[in-house]
């Protein structure tokens, strides 16, 4: 062996390829014409050569890209080939590094440094060399074949660090591993890695070996077809090819390395893409399992929009979309302001209760707008399977996530916006209680970990903004509906739809009837006959309707070449949609003895009705009519007793109640009424009769009558005024105690009405009867039938 003193410390370098060059190691090169100068300095001098392994194969390589260590060898022989080049013997005799360069340009010279290896000897060193020797030879019981020379000297090495380079020669393995072999100093260190690498050949060979035992045995006439199958399966996989099912497994690796998914999903991820792996894929289990798989890497575990919590814009974005609601915005503003100091805190279920029309599903999307966040809506109208909240479970042919993850997996967000539309139309029967299904998800302490029947695994609703519509609270089970905070949006006053008209109905069915580039102008006299003559609704749904039938009469005009008409005007209005639809019930009506205007709270917002009395002879008996309900029916009674204890108090001649039958009727029989607050109608109606003083018909009232007289609060004031405001009733008596709630109307039907507050039927007998015929009012009461009501009073 040479002395590292014998090797110089300046010599030529020589790039290698696709090979490694080991010390002690004898192997042919073959050089190209263009570096031949590299061989022929070598040859001139010392003979030496450095031989290093370049990374960038394919490409020119530079210094830069040189392995910092390399092998010094010797020229032995130098064969020149007639098509140029030459075939060179070289000789390795020591690990050297690469220093400076003293030459780039056209080949390089730089400085080396010989690199001394430790000696081992000991037990360990001894006990490795064994075993390498030991499964060189199971690798040859494999199929591995090896020179018997190769097998000779391998015998013969005690030295660990030269049988670790002389097996790693002759091992397959690509030569950047070859590299980081040579670049390893202590000889036992190396001969591990080598023995590792050693190690899982001889296990590629043994599998290998399996397979083509299991293909021959299953080998027979009826079997060709899956032979050539597994042949091919070998082909691919020594072509390192992949078939389809084998690239499907792989894609799902890569989706559930992706999916961000909790500790305990992605274990099961694996152990079901384990199972996957094991299934046939022509059985149908395969499809579920893959299914199920597809839906785990599908569904946003972890991935969700950044909240905008700038609470200017918001408040600016929700005045854009919807005009008054303003309790409704100052809630979510409220909801924003909570978010922005707090961002992992619990969100609320907000439940929005109303009349049809008013804003409550537009209203969901202006706040997924306002947040930054996707918006997703599911109605729940009829929903009738409880699977569909939490989803089937597996074992059911065609199975599927409920309405709640898939709709999320849509998304792609995991904080979205999710609106539950009319949450108080959800039906129940043998298959199941979607309400009930939905506690779990609008549980703000419980949906962190709620459970879908098809995932079977938790996952956190917790980041969603759930909001819920309804139009009347009563179906809804208790326990949900204390889930939630009520927001009621009792509807608009004629005011507030001419304001919505103009800034949103208007400029959207212009846009949407094709009138954009002819624009036409609709004036106020044209949009107030519109709601006055047109609708009688809480919302504005009908008046969009109502505009966009003018608009289309409209553009059936300008296409039929007829002169074009700019401006929407009243008369256009009734000549474009015909004989008006509704009259006002009360405006232009006689004041009559026995007939009380009432107000109703229904679905579809306030409305007014009229109760009716009538006496005949009879034994003291009362009928009721008109479809009412029990409370309302114990209410007729109630007041009934009323006036006979109070007879004398309204100066009636209590032997009237003797021999008479009293009639109570409240119109539009077909119509199921029911309710409380019609007490104080009935008894009015009741004392008018028997007083024979008419009852004002621009008076509404309303308010729950006791036996004593007392007039309780009632709930649905904002609907009832509304309604008595469209119906032309220009004052309304309220319950006392009711005074608070008219703060939530409007300043303009504040103005427009005389609203009045009473404690008992009194102050009502006194505020709504008109005196008889020919005989002086008293003190209090309200001028003549024909005199218009008094001034502005809230």
């Amino acid at each position: 062996m040479q002395h590292s003193d014998e090797i110089p410390r300046i010599i030529p370098i020589f790039p290698l390829r696709d090979q490694v060059v080991f010390p002690y190691m004898v192997f042919p090169l073959f050089v190209g014409i263009e570096a031949m100068p590299v061989v022929e300095e070598a040859m001139s001098g010392s003979q030496v050569v450095g031989l290093f392994f370049c990374a960038r194969a394919g490409e020119t390589c530079r210094f830069e890209n040189f392995a910092p260590v390399g092998t010094a060898c010797r020229i032995t022989q130098v064969f020149r080939l007639p098509e140029g080049g030459a075939k060179v013997m070289v000789e390795g005799l020591k690990r050297v590094r690469l220093g400076r360069a003293v030459q780039r340009v056209p080949f390089v010279i730089a400085q080396v440094e010989p690199l001394e290896e430790p000696v081992e000897r000991s037990l360990v060193a001894e006990a490795l060399v064994q075993s390498v020797n030991a499964m060189l030879k199971l690798a040859l019981a494999h199929g591995r074949p090896l020179p018997g020379d190769v097998m000779q000297m391998v015998d013969r090495i005690e030295d660990p660090g030269r049988l670790a380079d002389l097996v790693t020669v002759y091992l397959s393995v690509p030569p950047a591993v070859q590299q980081r072999i040579l670049e390893i100093m202590q000889p036992l260190e190396r001969l591990k890695d080598v023995y590792l690498l050693l190690s899982s050949e001889v296990q590629k060979q043994q599998v290998r070996g399996e397979i083509q035992t299991e293909v021959s045995k299953r080998i027979g006439k009826t079997q060709k077809e899956f032979l050539l199958r597994e042949q091919m399966k070998q082909i691919q996989e020594e072509l390192g090819d992949e078939d389809p099912r084998q690239s499907e497994l792989n894609d799902f690796r890569r989706r559930i390395d992706r999916a961000g998914m909790p500790e305990h999903v992605r274990k099961i991820a694996d152990k079901e893409l384990q199972r996957l792996e094991r299934i046939n894929s022509a059985s149908p289990e395969y499809t579920v399992s893959r299914t199920y798989l597809e839906y785990l890497c599908t569904v946003p575990w972890s991935r969700g929009t950044e909240d905008q919590l700038d609470i200017n814009r918001a408040e600016q974005i929700l005045d854009e979309d919807h005009f008054d609601l303003k309790d409704v915005k100052d809630r979510i503003l409220e909801y924003l302001a909570v978010r922005s100091l707090r961002k992992q805190g619990k969100g609320p279920i907000l439940c929005f209760v109303g009349p049809p029309g008013v804003g409550k599903t537009s209203l969901g999307r202006s706040i997924a707008r306002a947040l930054g966040r996707k918006f997703i809506r599911i109605a729940l109208g009829g929903m009738k399977d409880e699977a569909e909240i939490r989803g089937h479970r597996r074992t059911y042919i065609g199975a599927l996530p409920g309405r709640i993850i898939q709709e999320i997996c849509r998304a792609e967000s995991n904080n979205p916006v999710f609106m539950l539309d009319e949450v108080d139309k959800i039906g129940q029967d043998f298959r199941g209680d979607p309400a009930s299904a939905l506690l779990e998800v609008l549980d703000p302490e419980q949906n962190n970990s709620f459970h879908d029947h098809y995932l079977d695994v938790a996952f956190d609703l917790s980041h969603v903004m759930f909001i819920t519509t309804a139009n009347v609270l009563d179906p809804i089970p208790g326990a949900l509906r204390d889930r939630m905070e009520m927001i009621r949006l009792p509807g608009y006053s004629d005011e507030e739809k001419e304001q919505i008209a103009f800034r949103y109905l208007i400029p959207k069915q212009i846009e949407e009837n094709g009138l954009g580039e002819q624009p036409i102008t609709f004036e106020s006299a044209a949009v107030r006959r519109i709601v006055n003559e047109y609708t009688r609704e809480a919302g504005v749904r009908n008046l969009e309707r109502q505009i966009a039938a003018v608009c289309r009469k409209l553009a059936r005009e300008i296409t039929q070449g007829r002169k074009r008409r700019e401006v929407v005007t009243a008369d256009l209005v009734a000549e474009l949609l015909g004989p008006r639809k509704f009259f006002s019930e009360v405006a232009g009506e006689q004041d009559r003895v026995g007939v009380a205007t009432g107000l109703a709270w229904t679905e579809t917002g306030g409305d007014i009705l009229f109760v009716e009395a009538s006496q005949v002879p009879g034994k003291k008996e009362l009928t009721l009519t008109g479809s009412l309900g029990g409370v309302m029916q114990e209410s007729a009674r109630t007041a009934l007793s009323f006036v006979r204890a109070h007879a004398r108090d309204f100066d009636i001649n209590p032997a009237l109640f003797e021999n008479t039958d009293l009639h109570i009727h409240v119109p539009a029989g077909s119509i199921p009424k029911d309710g409380p607050s019609a007490g104080v109608t009935i008894a009015l109606a009741v004392i008018s009769l028997l007083t024979g003083r008419p009852a004002r018909r621009q008076v509404a009232m309303t308010g729950e009558l006791t036996l004593t007289g007392r007039i309780l609060p009632i709930g649905g004031v904002k609907e009832k005024v509304l309604a008595a405001h469209r119906a032309g009733v220009r004052t309304v008596l309220l319950p006392e105690r009711n005074r608070a709630h008219v703060e939530d109307l409007s300043a303009q039907v504040r103005k427009d009405m005389e609203l009045r507050f009473v404690a008992t039927m009194d102050e009502v007998a006194a505020a709504a009867l008109l005196p008889v015929a020919g005989r002086f009012r008293r003190p209090g009461e309200m001028g003549d039938p024909y005199t218009p009501a008094a001034g502005p009073h809230a």
